[in-house]
């Protein structure tokens, strides 16, 4: 059976400044939280840095042409901080701007529409030092990069968001401590979230005083859970791990408050009198990524208590040993829906997956299970679409194969296939099948 997508339905794609650009050192770029962190022995697979990257910095015109031949109707990216900033404050880098305004030029000369997020994980260095996101300046900080930003690029792209995965940012990067800056601990976790939270409201009243008609939004991570088996301490641990991962952020930016079980420890100095007035923002979109879902069990060791199992026995996985259930993606845009967003349209601003891709003798990549996830996927957009669900836009991750932050190149997510080496493109089967979606073919569900 073949369907068809609404009229208007918008296709893109997705990439992140700190996973495909490299140049971390040039042209006045300043150091980021996750150069640090890619240096220490240890941190990422194989030893593997984003120091080149997909060398995108100065092969962005060849991937703006992909673009094209992709039929992509816009193209999400995020800008470096560091890049703008090299200090997160103070003087900006005017070639680290010049170089976000010849990237949105070309992308509009491809014929693409241009989306910005502002935030995808790769925080200044120097901030850090002053305490990064469990540093209360650092919302207000965020607030004058946003500005400063959107006053350069404002007046030819129209769709913005604060941050991309903020939840993954601070249970990763402040509680678990696997992600950069490598902190780990409870305080600090829920510290990052409610300063993220505070700058995300900070950031849209700066974007919105310097223009009036721009389009703003953040990115949500929504990824389902459910406990391991019906042991009480289990049912707890989920209920923890779905408030940090799933509440956390849209909770307290669409209905002005905190989830429990965490709310009651989100009190005075860290949350002061007026913040969920700075919080909670009018949105003009709600936009989210999703992978899979996980069942999850009490881990005494963890911070927070919480740890996930592998997918039942049998379950189909993609090469990141995540769950293959396009079910659980429709159930997570209809809740969406329900509990967030009303009659906002919705945006699917993430979702892929990683395969071990070959290059077989004819140069061809016939990636076909990543055919069948996004068959599948899609399918389930349908779905939500006829249950009443807004989903204006699908945006697939990603774009190109690239640095996948503590697994390094170790997994492949693109529909173009990079050749770290040589840095040669090669676009896989995939990239054809999205084509022809992006182009208006039904999407084929047998």
């Amino acid at each position: 059976m073949a369907t068809n997508f609404p009229d208007g339905f918008l296709w893109g794609a997705s990439t992140a400044a700190y996973q495909i650009e490299g140049a971390v050192r040039e042209d006045g770029r300043g150091p980021s939280i996750w150069d640090i962190f890619c240096h220490l022995p240890g941190k990422i697979a194989n030893g593997d840095t984003a120091d080149v990257a997909c060398d995108h910095y100065h092969r962005w015109p060849q991937d703006a042409a992909l673009m094209r031949e992709l039929g992509l109707g816009a193209y999400r990216f995020s800008t470096a901080w560091p890049r703008i900033l090299p200090e997160g404050r103070g003087e900006m880098n005017l070639k680290g701007l010049e170089f976000y305004d010849r990237l949105v030029d070309g992308i509009l000369e491809a014929g693409v529409e241009p989306w910005v997020c502002l935030y995808h994980w790769d925080l200044p260095q120097a901030l850090e030092y002053r305490g990064g996101w469990r540093n209360r300046d650092t919302a207000h900080w965020y607030a004058e990069y946003a500005q400063l930003t959107a006053r350069r690029l404002g007046d030819r792209v129209k769709h913005w968001a604060t941050f991309n995965e903020p939840n993954c940012a601070c249970v990763k990067g402040y509680g678990d401590g696997e992600h950069a800056p490598g902190v780990r601990g409870r305080a600090s976790a829920l510290a990052a979230i409610h300063v993220m939270n505070l700058a995300h409201g900070l950031g849209i009243g700066a974007m919105r005083a310097e223009r009036a008609d721009l389009l703003l939004g953040n990115i949500y991570n929504f990824h389902p859970y459910e406990p391991a088996d019906d042991r009480e301490e289990d049912e707890i641990a989920c209920q923890m791990l779905d408030a940090l991962w799933n509440r956390s952020f849209p909770d307290p930016q669409m209905l002005g408050h905190y989830p429990e079980p965490f709310a009651a420890e989100m009190v005075e100095p860290l949350v002061q009198p007026g913040d969920f007035e700075i919080i909670k923002q009018k949105l003009d979109y709600f936009a989210f990524n999703h992978y899979t879902r996980s069942r999850v069990r009490r881990d005494p060791a963890h911070p927070f208590e919480v740890g996930t199992l592998p997918p039942p026995s049998g379950a189909l996985v993609t090469d990141m040993g995540w769950e293959i259930a396009p079910d659980a993606f429709r159930a997570v845009m209809i809740e969406a829906k329900e509990r967030y967003s009303g009659d906002l349209p919705i945006y699917i601003l993430e979702n892929g997956a990683a395969f071990p891709d070959q290059v077989e003798a004819d140069g061809h990549i016939r990636d076909e299970r990543r055919i069948g996830y996004l068959r599948g996927y899609l399918g389930a957009v349908q779905d939500a679409i006829a249950a009443g669900v807004p989903v204006r836009g699908y945006f697939v991750w990603s774009l190109l194969d690239n640095f996948e932050w503590a697994l390094g190149f170790s997994k492949r997510f693109g529909l173009v296939h990079v050749d770290y080496e040589t840095q040669e493109r090669r676009p896989k089967d995939s990239f054809q099948f999205y084509a022809e979606l992006a182009n208006g073919a039904a999407l084929d569900r047998d």
